[in-house]
């Protein structure tokens, strides 16, 4: 059993479909291999990187510590482990994923034995919504109906408790993990995502719909990081879901409408959906684009609101998802900066960073990706904070300077006499005039009058 982003013993097929062929095929032994791929890992940031070794910390302790653990190339790695152990296949869980899928393929040619491919990180795998005529969607509504009217399998049963574990050989240890200073991160491994999940059904899903949107509050499930590695299945959760419960459902039907568009177009994880985002826009550039992404990297773009956002991902590891839009839409549409340099920063220092949700989360606010009508949605960041963080809780929280200022004041630091006394920044760009510019540009790109 070779695993990937399926981190967890619980309601996962591959493993399932694993352990029934050792039993029926041969002495009953299973070889739990992970493979630390350079590839995957060296690009990851340190906030995934340490995240990965505390779950993969936590599946081993929970198969007293079998889990094989080797580095390299899986090109090489799982041949190599195949063959000492004499396996009569290899199992996994399909990878969409554009360097995954190649991954495997390649993998599948090396090996003596099959590549047998059994279930995937999704409750519906990517490829198999499709509209009448065969094509895929392209626009998330009438995906998440035809996602729903889809369905998907129950949970996987349960493996039975007395698996053969067995290392094949030696095993080369966890990888290093990286010092994160200050940054703490929440409990990993597959208990912790079923603690996780469990109290937020008993303390936050029943108001969900009310509070997901509030950055002040606890109001979301906290669940990312966990799907990010499969440490839960998604399906477990929609399981455990009523029709009362369908605006969750939708937050994980938008996971699975990325993978798919991901999927089908592979490109999509780094180069605009609408390419003359990439060929036509006239963004910033010069000496201007590194102030401007640099202010807004470390939180000191003058708006508290979106501050408050990118020193949260540089404290938790974590962005609040209406936060996430509002500070994509200001690198974009305040700074005129392409979306791949945000993107790029929330995949080095998000611990559920996910390359199919980041990347088409940030097409979606850009204005280039899934959505038929986006040019024109643009984000004032004082508005969204006053609506999101109606007391300025959450903005001081994260920026101490500003802690000073009582209540929703706090969003408007420029209109108190105090507001910039305590080291807090002057906006940068002034967002009206920079809207402004924004709707000319993309107008412009579209041919539009």
């Amino acid at each position: 059993m070779w695993f990937r982003r399926d981190l967890r013993l619980r309601d996962n097929p591959a493993l399932l479909a694993a352990v029934d062929e050792a039993r029926a095929t041969g002495d009953g032994r299973v070889v739990p291999l992970f493979v630390v791929d350079p590839s995957l890992w060296d690009p990851a940031g340190p906030v995934r990187q340490a995240y990965l070794v505390d779950s993969l910390n936590a599946l081993g302790a929970s198969i007293d510590r079998h889990l094989l653990i080797r580095h390299g190339d899986p090109r090489v790695v799982v041949p190599d482990v195949a063959h000492a152990a004499g396996a009569s296949a290899v199992h996994i869980a399909a990878d969409f994923g554009p360097y995954g899928a190649r991954r495997d393929a390649e993998v599948e040619s090396a090996l003596p034995v099959p590549l047998v491919r059994t279930g995937s990180p999704y409750a519906v795998a990517p490829g198999r919504v499709l509209k009448g005529d065969d094509t895929p969607y392209r626009v998330y509504t009438p995906f998440w109906r035809a996602w729903m009217q889809h369905g998907w399998r129950d949970p996987a049963a349960d493996i039975p408790g007395d698996v053969d574990w067995w290392e094949a050989l030696e095993c080369q240890g966890r990888p290093a993990r990286p010092d994160l200073g200050g940054l703490t991160l929440p409990a990993a491994g597959e208990q912790a995502a079923w603690d996780r999940w469990h109290a937020f059904m008993a303390d936050g899903l029943a108001s969900y719909d009310d509070l997901r949107n509030r950055a002040d509050l606890a109001g979301t499930s906290a669940m990312g990081h966990h799907l990010k590695w499969g440490e839960i299945h998604p399906r477990s959760l929609l399981a455990d879901l009523t029709t009362a419960d369908q605006t969750f459902s939708k937050e994980l039907a938008w996971r699975e409408f990325y993978a798919d568009v991901l999927a089908q177009r592979p490109e999509s994880g780094h180069q605009s959906l609408d390419q003359r985002f990439d060929t036509r826009m006239q963004w910033t550039t010069g000496e201007q684009a590194s102030t401007f992404l640099e202010a807004w990297r470390a939180g000191r773009t003058g708006y508290p609101f979106v501050d408050a956002g990118m020193r949260q991902l540089r404290a938790e590891g974590w962005m609040h998802n209406r936060v996430r839009m509002v500070v994509a839409s200001f690198l974009v549409k305040d700074l005129h900066l392409p979306w791949q340099l945000g993107a790029a920063e929330f995949m080095h220092w998000l611990r559920d960073g996910d390359i199919a949700s980041n990347a088409h989360g940030w097409q979606w606010t850009a204005g280039c990706g899934t959505d038929a009508s986006p040019f024109y949605r643009v984000f004032n960041p004082v508005l969204q904070g006053v609506k999101f963080d109606p007391e300025g809780d959450y903005v001081r929280r994260y920026i101490p300077e500003l802690r000073h200022l009582p209540g929703k004041s706090v969003h408007e630091p420029w209109k108190a006499i105090d507001g910039h006394s305590h080291g807090y920044p002057e906006p940068i760009v002034e967002h009206s005039a920079e809207r402004d510019v924004a709707l000319a540009s993309f107008a412009a790109i579209k041919g539009a009058v």
